[in-house]
Parts: C-alpha cells; sequence; structure tokens
C-alpha cells in the first residue's frame, strides 16, 4: 500500500481537483466520513468543529449527509475566502437543516457545546497545518480532549486533539503512521474517496505499508508434493547458559510460523534447556563454524543472536560461520553486538538485521538516535552499508534502500520480554520459504503484531512472548477488508 508525503499529497490534491473537481471529492469525503459517523455515534446529537479549510468543508459535508434524526450542530471558523467545494458543502449543510454556530471563543463555550453529544467531529485543521495550533482553537481542543464523547478526526488530528478514530481520506499519509500522531489518531481507517490514480501514480515511491490483502499475498504457501525441510528448515543459532528461552522462544517462533524442520544450535551448557522444552524440534551443540557449516547444509535460512553469548569465543564462530554461510539470514540482538564492528563482511549478503533504538545506535556508530530522526537514520545506515535493516519502535521501519515500509500492526502487547526472539524466528522462516529479505522482514513485522493482537484478545493482561508464537496461526486475516472504508491500526 503506497504512502505519501505531505508534499505528495498537495499534488494528488491538486491534480484529482482539477480532474474530477474538488465539489465532487469533498462530497464523496463526507459520505465515507457519515458512515462511519453512524457507526460511532453513541446518541442522536453529532456535532462537529470545523476550521476555515477544506477540512473544515469536510465536516459540513458529512453533518450535510446524516439523517434528519440526528440533532447536527457545526461551529464553524469562517473561511474568508472558502473553496468552490467548502461552500457547495456549507449550502448543502444549511439545507439539511444543519445548525451553525460560530466556533467556542472560551473552554466554558466549548464544553457547552458538547454536552449530551453522541460524537464530535473534528474538522479543525488538515495535513497542511503546522504547529502551534492558532491560539483560537485552543478551547475547542480542550474541550474534545477532556471530553467523554468519542472524537472522529477528518483526514488527521488536528495537532493535539487525542482522538477514538481518524477517517484518513483517498490515501494514507506518512505522519499518520508514525509518532505523534500515531497515538492522538486512535483507530485508523482509510476512506476511497476517487483521488486520481494517475496523479498517485505520477509519485515517487517513498513509503509503503502492508494492509490484509498484500500479507496473504505474500505469505508462502505449502505446496502439494511439500516434505518437512521444502516447507521450511531454518537453523537457529542461539542461547546461552543464562538465556536458554531466547533459543526457545526464537525456535517456537519459527516453527509457530510455518517451518517444516527447526534446527537449533546453541552452547552445550543450555542444551538441556532447550531439549526440556522443545519437543519438535532438534537441538544440536554450536562449537565451530566447521560444524555450524555441515549443519547448515541440510538448512535454508538462518536466525542468528537471541540470547546468545557475547565472549569473543563466540563472536569468532559466528562471524567466521557468517563470512562463509550463503543462505539468507536473520541477525538480531547478540549478533548485532558481534556484527557492529565487521559491517563490511555482511555487504552483499542476504541478511536483515533487527535492532531495536539501543542496538541500532552503537551498530550504526552515530550514537542515540533523536527524536524525528529515525526515518533520516536509518536511510543513511542502510544506504551506506547495504544492509537491509528492521528499526523495531511503536512504527517498527523496514529499509533495503527503495522505500521504506512502515508497519502499522505494533502494539504495546509487544513490550514484553521475548517477542524480538519470537519475531526472528518467523523471518528466518519467511527466509527460509524463499521470500527476499526486505519482504520476509515487513511479512514478519505485520505478522507478528497481528499475533500480539490476538493474544491480547485472548488474554487482556500477561501476554508473554510464548503466547504471541501461539497466536500466529489464528492472526492470518481470513481475507482482505472489502469496501470502501478500511481499518489500518
Amino acid at each position: 500500500m503506497r504512502v505519501f508525503t505531505p508534499q505528495q499529497m498537495r499534488a494528488i490534491d491538486a491534480a484529482s481537483s482539477a480532474g474530477g473537481g474538488d465539489v465532487a471529492l469533498m462530497h464523496t469525503a463526507g459520505e465515507r466520513i457519515a458512515e462511519m459517523a453512524r457507526r460511532r455515534a453513541r446518541g442522536s446529537k453529532i456535532v462537529a468543529f470545523a476550521g476555515s479549510g477544506n477540512n473544515g468543508g469536510d465536516a459540513f459535508a458529512t453533518l450535510a449527509l446524516l439523517p434528519a434524526s440526528y440533532e447536527r450542530i457545526v461551529y464553524a471558523d469562517l473561511a474568508e475566502r472558502p473553496s468552490a467545494a467548502r461552500r457547495d458543502a456549507e449550502r448543502r449543510a444549511s439545507e439539511a437543516g444543519v445548525l451553525m454556530r460560530a466556533l467556542p471563543q472560551t473552554l466554558d463555550e466549548a464544553r457547552a457545546a458538547l454536552e449530551g453529544c453522541g460524537l464530535a467531529l473534528d474538522g479543525l485543521l488538515g495535513t497542511g497545518a503546522r504547529l502551534p495550533l492558532p491560539q483560537k482553537y485552543d478551547a475547542p481542543v480542550t474541550a474534545l480532549n477532556e471530553s467523554a464523547t468519542p472524537v472522529l478526526a477528518i483526514d488527521v488530528p488536528s495537532g493535539a486533539v487525542d482522538a477514538d478514530l481518524t477517517v484518513t481520506l483517498g490515501a494514507l499519509k506518512i505522519g499518520l503512521l508514525l509518532e505523534p500522531a500515531r497515538s492522538l489518531a486512535g483507530e485508523l481507517w482509510l476512506a476511497d474517496i476517487g483521488l486520481s490514480e494517475k496523479a498517485i501514480a505520477e509519485q515517487s515511491a517513498e513509503f509503503a505499508a502492508l494492509d490484509d490483502a498484500e500479507l496473504l499475498q505474500l505469505l508462502p504457501k505449502r505446496a502439494q508434493d511439500s516434505d518437512k525441510r521444502k516447507a521450511g528448515a531454518p537453523l537457529i543459532i542461539a542461547g546461552s547458559e543464562q538465556f536458554p528461552g531466547a533459543a526457545v522462544l526464537s525456535a517456537l517462533g519459527a516453527a509457530r510460523s510455518g517451518a517444516g524442520y527447526v534446527t537449533v544450535a546453541a552452547p552445550k551448557s543450555a542444551l538441556p534447556a532447550l531439549r526440556a522444552h522443545l519437543i519438535e524440534q532438534v537441538a544440536v551443540e554450536l562449537t565451530s563454524a566447521d560444524d555450524l557449516m555441515a549443519v547448515a547444509q541440510r538448512c535454508s535460512a538462518v536466525g542468528i543472536g537471541p540470547g546468545l553469548g557475547l565472549d569473543d569465543m563466540t563472536g569468532g564462530i559466528v562471524r567466521d560461520f557468517v563470512k562463509r554461510c550463503d543462505l539468507p539470514i536473520v541477525a538480531d540482538a547478540s549478533a548485532l553486538f558481534h556484527f557492529a564492528k565487521h559491517l563490511d563482511m555482511l555487504r552483499g549478503k542476504r541478511i536483515v538485521l533487527t535492532p531495536h533504538e539501543g542496538e541500532f545506535a552503537r551498530l550504526s556508530g552515530k550514537g542515540t538516535i533523536k527524536s524525528g530522526e529515525r526515518i533520516d537514520r536509518l536511510r543513511e545506515f542502510v544506504d551506506r552499508t547495504g544492509i537491509t535493516t528492521l528499526l523495531k519502535g511503536d512504527a517498527t521501519l523496514i529499509y533495503d534502500g527503495k522505500v521504506v515500509h512502515v508497519n502499522t500492526t505494533g502494539t504495546p502487547l509487544l513490550a514484553t520480554a521475548g517477542t524480538g526472539d519470537v519475531l526472528t524466528g518467523i523471518i528466518a522462516t519467511l527466509l527460509s520459504q524463499g521470500l527476499a529479505p526486505i519482504d520476509a522482514a515487513r511479512v514478519g513485522a505485520y505478522w507478528h503484531g497481528l499475533a500480539a493482537r490476538k493474544a491480547g484478545e485472548r488474554r487482556p493482561v500477561g501476554v508473554i512472548a510464548r503466547d504471541v508464537a501461539d497466536a500466529l496461526g489464528d492472526a492470518i486475516p481470513s481475507e482482505p477488508a472489502q469496501g470502501k472504508l478500511v481499518r489500518i491500526y
């Protein structure tokens, strides 16, 4: 799914308005938002706060299309030179019996506007807005955030509005997938309003995000004549006496994501724990690079790092092995420590690195990531090293030097020990089943998030990494979302 920058959206909107008319686009936007408003309203009174631009025009268009059984009031900041689309929306709202009031000037007035309200629309500012908010919007924003009334943001939340859900119009905007807007948007829904496909196609591909339909297209399907190794045979190099559980979780992630034969190589001290917890997976001793190469001959991908020791001997073994191995690899945790000063040896390999921000700071050699730097820092690192990298976070980013993929399924449920180990196993399996590194990484991240959400449905409190692995099968969507409104997260 394409994701666009503000500059690209302005170009798309302008071309679409010139081609089909902005009046028609705003009318369609109103239809989509009105459909969601009817689903979510908790009562018969719906209020909109409308700014002076076309975002406010969308609020008028929405209320105009709601049935007269609703009490509909728009509190508007009137535009000095409204667009033709906004004038049309205001006219239709007036003819439909929508009550029009001036934007509240005080907090008490804004609070009073929301009394008895079943849904409030935030139509104050759109994608072109810049912080700080105009002072005249302070009272409505504060009242919206204080109120128990559900808030539906139109296109994007207005700066500081903490919405319950957002209906974004026409195409995904990159800002909505990143903080702080990601947290403010609540549920994010994408509405098809008929933007120009030609204008969309003309924009360069800078960002993308998976959806359920693309996930189902990319997920490998087991062939009728598959044997256990053809179904995916990842080698997991992981674990230590102190952290045997990391190897167990990585192996479970690999198995639950469809691998037919999982082999775990771990130090001798970790093997008793592994063999006590892994029944269907094979555990072998990690002794030397030569032995690993022999084991790898019957495997089709490698996952390396979770729970491994940080000692020099282990580092030497894994680096020697990776230099000689031509299988696709996913590297996490301790492997990142061992590779940090040896990145040149990874250039040209089919490899995915999966650091969190602390690991990335060391790996990149450029220190802590500051607020707002994640995309630029990731691009710089990958462009410099040539290594496909998955940067973990609330919005996990995956980049291979072409397009930055933003994962939309991240959830706080993943903030528990061992979930990263499960992700390593998932990506190792996807690599073993033939996916390219960039596809294995973005499919793995998306599926991982879906599984965490599924685990949260079963266990609202106390989700652990094993729950995420166990939920992978049930988390696969049964069919792509259909219709003019599609939930993104």
